[in-house]
């Protein structure tokens, strides 16, 4: 049961999205997301005219009377938004918390895929899956995938994005779009971000807020981090404590994203202080420029 605020969260995220859709993305998703050619659709009999090479010689042979393979544009596909819920998601420092803004990314992905008559399936993790939805389509659909993903009370804190994708490869039988959207505050993804994206167009959305990268002049402060609950009492009027904080966190940058080059997946970065739209269309051209 949702909340009057959260109620009020999945409307105004509704608005704002679905708006965004039509005016932006809905084009440019199209463009990028255009299926894998041609896949089998029946067999039938041979007529004149026919090529000897769409012969389908199994079925001929069975029947002793000749068939043909047809074949048809493949292009309804299947979008599966994959979101982190670990407990690190729920910070933010300027606008909005990263969990609401993988909500409303979310939205942006689900709209875009219904708007091209494609079906979207959510998956929810932490360092365990949280709730999963089958694909399907329609506006009614992607209102549900908001509300579980804003309404998401996880049981775990830390973040398994290796089961996330095995959970994913065993629901599916067939080729997805996926939208990774976490942190990904999980150094041990690699091998399993690698088997997916051979098997799936996997685009790794990472989320960022500024203040993870460093900390303000602010005297002495009790951090917790997030996913372990571990707890530090750090002085942040020493210079020297911050610079060897942010040094730390450009190295936890620099690891991830080698992390992502070597799985060899796609990443768009949004960060938490900034609007969503102009990395979004930068992606969506710069996949669409490769194709």
């Amino acid at each position: 049961m949702l909340s009057r605020e959260q109620l009020k969260a999945v409307r105004k995220i509704q608005i704002r999205t679905s708006h965004l859709v039509t005016d932006l993305f809905a084009g440019q998703y199209h463009s990028v997301f255009k299926g894998r050619g041609m896949e089998f659709a029946e067999v039938r009999l041979y007529q004149p005219g026919d090529e000897v090479r769409t012969i389908d010689w199994n079925v001929t042979a069975r029947t002793s009377v000749p068939y043909v393979k047809r074949f048809a544009e493949e292009r309804e596909l299947t979008v599966m938004l994959l979101v982190d819920a670990s407990a690190s998601t729920f910070f933010g420092s300027v606008r909005q918390t990263k969990s609401a803004l993988a909500a409303e990314l979310g939205a942006v992905f689900a709209y875009s895929a219904i708007t091209n008559n494609d079906k979207v399936g959510l998956v929810i993790f932490s360092d365990r899956i949280e709730m999963a939805l089958p694909p399907r389509k329609g506006t009614h659909h992607v209102l549900r995938v908001i509300r579980e993903v804003l309404s998401c009370a996880p049981q775990g804190r830390g973040t398994d994005i290796a089961a996330a994708l095995e959970h994913l490869g065993r629901v599916t039988t067939r080729r997805c779009v996926v939208f990774l959207v976490s942190d990904f505050l999980d150094p041990n993804c690699q091998r399993a971000l690698r088997v997916a994206g051979r098997r799936h167009d996997l685009i790794a959305v990472v989320l960022d807020d500024p203040r993870e990268a460093e900390l303000p002049d602010v005297g002495l402060v009790e951090l917790e981090e997030a996913e372990t609950g571990a707890r530090y009492v750090v002085d942040t009027g020493d210079a020297r404590v911050r610079t060897a904080f942010a040094k730390q966190a450009a190295m936890g940058r620099a690891a991830r994203d080698r992390v992502l080059r070597a799985a060899d997946v796609d990443a768009v970065t949004i960060r938490t202080d900034r609007s969503y739209t102009d990395a979004l269309m930068r992606f969506f051209r710069a996949r669409e420029k490769r194709r």
